[in-house]
């Protein structure tokens, strides 16, 4: 299950790991916010390794619908009433500068970009009633988004905030351009070498499954932060959608001109991406907190069939999905990471913005450690917490502490039904594609059936103990706790995990 982007492009080029070697910087994660901040810091003069532990754009932003977007769904009212509207302002002002960066550089690297209208649109009197309350809210933050009736979608709607003459591009090829544009001045890129930990020092020690590098500052820019000083881990909700690309008859001409995002649940994202010559029509939602939606294949029949639904004839070419990260009052945490002696910096919680959120981060990031000055970020760094965040942070760590309890009881519980499992043979075997956890003693283990293979795997996630989830649709292990993800085989995908799990034999049952 590859992205269309993914799909299109060679893998970046990348360069060996060094042992021993010492940096001005080291930034782990290769998607656009370590790339962006390796190459500010690399215009400098700095000496930048970027660190990967998969492949470039391997996870958020290989997957992204990348809409390069300042209307961005009803986001503005939920940071108004967080964190208020002077926040909102710096917020946008952040996005702002970001957008107008990154379409500065795409252009002087002449990566394709298409200019694009951007609607929110509603459904419902419910969604209407949103639309209007953020149009004020992105009126006052200076944005000249109008409402509309014309929105263009082939289903009946009940309006849409419209804001011209935003952008959206292929993700693979802006992160192409900016490793090509990284190495030629100098600074690495390496990927397949996972970051396990950080020793704060001068310079830090940066530990990894090849060895140790050492750097005056460290950037992680991993989607979850994979450190635990500053607890952001309980600070954020990880969140997963699904995407798909599709070949639609009458195509362009029967396709929506814009990029368009629902104000209504269930969500969708629809936005076409160019073809050769033609156009494919690219549609995203129902999102969920990881480990936490039941099965994910119904998830993405749901989003397949609205779309033949609304678009008859389409033909999907490609499917895949993608994990973001929302803050408990949804502003991005970017800054100096607690504990970590002013030499750790951290970007996170971009609420499926990333794309321009990505580039504020990177310019936020380099202005800490090059000593610049940018009005938005310092008031985003000292926002205020209210009562709003408060209660979101209970919310959050409510549904956390549940989910572990539960997860355990099913641990005990899988042992007596494994027999009555849809499709279970008479000896309490795996169906192919399906698994479940069982208890072996005192260990949850996770057995799933994979391609014909059997494997069983520990089923408690390396980060903080939470019993995993299976994803039918990906065919993965997810933690319902903080996100972490693991292949049928125990592989860690994404984190805040560091660490596999540990293979097991069968369950003794």
């Amino acid at each position: 299950m590859s992205s269309l982007w993914l799909d299109r492009h060679p893998p970046v080029p990348t360069d060996p790991f060094e042992a021993d070697a010492r940096y001005d910087a080291v930034v782990v994660g290769a998607g656009l916010t370590g790339l962006a901040t390796a190459l500010l810091l690399s215009r400098s003069g700095l000496d930048v390794a970027v660190l990967e532990a998969r492949s470039v754009g391997a996870v958020a932003t290989g997957n992204t619908t990348a809409k390069l977007s300042l209307l961005q769904g009803t986001v503005l009212t939920g940071l108004r009433r967080h964190v208020g509207a002077d926040v909102a302002r710096a917020y946008v002002d952040g996005n702002r500068e970001g957008q107008a960066w990154l379409l500065r550089y795409l252009e002087e690297h002449r990566v394709p970009t298409q200019r694009r209208d951007a609607f929110t649109y509603a459904t419902s009197a419910d969604g209407r009633a949103a639309l209007e309350r953020e149009l004020e809210a992105v009126r006052d933050a200076g944005l000249a988004a109008v409402l509309t009736e014309d929105v263009g979608l082939p289903f009946p709607t009940r309006g849409a905030l419209v804001l011209r003459d935003q952008a959206q591009f292929d993700p693979a090829a802006v992160l192409a351009a900016l490793a090509a544009d990284l190495r030629s001045r100098g600074s690495v890129v390496v990927d397949g070498v996972r970051v396990l930990d950080v020793k704060t020092g001068a310079p830090s020690a940066v530990l990894t499954s090849h060895g140790t590098v050492h750097a005056e500052h460290v950037i992680l820019a991993t989607g979850a932060p994979i450190l635990d000083r500053g607890l952001y881990f309980a600070k954020l909700e990880p969140s997963r959608s699904y995407a798909a690309a599709y070949r639609v008859p009458g195509a362009p001409e029967s396709l929506p001109a814009g990029m368009y995002l629902s104000a209504d649940a269930p969500g969708r994202s629809l936005r076409t991406a160019p073809d050769g010559g033609d156009e494919l029509l690219l549609v995203g939602g129902n999102g969920h907190v990881v480990g936490r939606a039941g099965s994910t294949a119904a998830l993405v029949a749901d989003l397949d069939a609205w779309t033949r639904r609304h678009f008859p004839g389409a033909e999907r070419t490609h499917r895949w999905s993608a994990q973001d990260y929302r803050s408990v009052n949804a502003v991005p945490f970017v800054g100096r990471l607690s504990r970590g002696g002013g030499r750790i910096h951290v970007a996170t919680g971009y609420n499926k913005w990333g794309m321009t959120n990505g580039i504020a981060a990177a310019l936020s990031l380099s202005a800490d450690i090059l000593g610049g000055h940018l009005p938005w970020a310092r008031t985003l760094h000292h926002r205020a917490r209210r009562p709003a965040d408060v209660a979101e942070g209970l919310r959050l760590n409510a549904g956390v502490a549940g989910h572990l309890a539960r997860g355990w009881l099913r641990a005990e519980l899988g042992r007596k039904r494994q027999a009555a499992e849809p499709g279970a043979t008479p000896d309490g075997g795996i169906p192919e594609g399906h698994g479940t956890v069982r208890r072996d003693g005192l260990r949850p283990v996770a057995v799933s059936r994979v391609d014909g293979a059997t494997c069983a795997v520990s089923a408690v996630c390396t980060h903080l103990g939470g019993v995993l989830a299976w994803n039918d649709a990906e065919r993965s292990w997810d933690c319902p706790l903080h996100g972490s993800r693991f292949a049928a085989t125990g592989k860690l995908l994404e984190g805040p995990a560091t660490a596999d799990l540990k293979r097991l034999g069968p369950p003794r049952g």
